[in-house]
């Protein structure tokens, strides 16, 4: 990974992404996208899916295609300072790019039954918007499978990208009968991973991951099982997180909440409150064994 070392001055872009997780047979899993080498944002790095939102997101008919009122979407987002439609639009946007990047669709049709997800991926694929597609196949979507879990800001002197964006994260079960892949355009490998496993990949060089996904990988280290990480978020409203970085003897350094070079002194996430670029990658200041502090 290459440092920017550039100010970022435009206001940051709004996007949503979804940790899609399953129990597997050795516990909890997620999915994870190696986002294409020549992508302009973390090329070849393993994400989550997710995206920027789009105008048309915010447009969609909530009373016609969503599952929940418009309402209770904004106040679960708990942030009371956006308007309702946009917030809306967030939920939108992670369940159309988890449905653009994995293949993932959570719908339903009218009497509640399964989506089609291969017509609608055809469909989707040979042009259609995806409000036409949920229209013209009567689906709604299920945002209820959506718990807020974390609001991510990336801060103006960015580290790994050019662009800043306010991303809200989403935990998700995936449903059933639907299996995740990756779309072999924006995402060229994908994997359903152990977080442990995640973060030793990370840590033996096999896999490139960015701070947000470090850290949201920390996070799920003391769960087992999906319910579990459901249960234990829905008690809690999602956590802002803007690093804020510091040159630490020459080390560019990123801290987080609770850290006591960061602006704010409550404690937001589990795990290191600080980040260190070395060995062209972001690492714990206590090693591997700093994820689990």
């Amino acid at each position: 990974m290459e440092l920017n070392h550039q100010e970022i001055k435009t206001p940051p872009r709004d996007a949503a992404s979804v940790l899609m997780l399953r129990d597997g047979s050795n516990g909890l899993e997620i999915f994870m996208l190696q986002r294409h080498s020549n992508s302009a944002v973390l090329g070849g790095a393993y994400v989550f899916p997710g995206g920027k939102l789009d105008a048309a997101d915010a447009e969609l008919d909530p009373e016609r295609h969503l599952d929940q009122p418009r309402d209770l979407l904004h106040r679960q987002l708990a942030e009371p300072e956006l308007d309702a439609a946009r917030a809306c639009g967030l939920y939108v946007a992670a369940l159309r790019e988890a449905f653009e990047e994995s293949g993932i669709l959570f719908a339903h049709g009218p009497q509640g039954q399964a989506p089609d997800a291969a017509l609608a991926g055809e469909r989707l694929r040979a042009g259609t918007s995806f409000a036409d597609v949920l229209r013209d196949m009567s689906l709604q979507l299920t945002t209820r499978f959506l718990v807020p879990w974390s609001r991510w800001i990336t801060p103006k002197m960015a580290s790994l990208s050019t662009q800043r964006f306010d991303t809200r994260f989403f935990v998700a079960a995936v449903p059933s009968g639907q299996d995740a892949v990756h779309d072999n355009v924006e995402t060229t490998h994908s994997a359903w991973l152990r977080p442990r496993q995640a973060l030793e990949d990370y840590w033996e060089h096999r896999i490139e991951l960015a701070p947000p996904q470090i850290m949201s990988l920390v996070q799920l280290l003391r769960h087992t099982t999906v319910q579990s990480v459901l249960d234990d978020t829905r008690q809690r409203a999602p956590a802002t997180i803007q690093p804020e970085p510091f040159d630490d003897n020459g080390v560019r350094t990123l801290c987080y909440p609770g850290d006591p070079r960061h602006s704010l002194s409550e404690r937001a996430m589990h795990g290191p409150t600080r980040l260190r670029f070395v060995n062209r990658r972001f690492e714990p200041v206590d090693g591997f064994q700093g994820f689990f502090a």
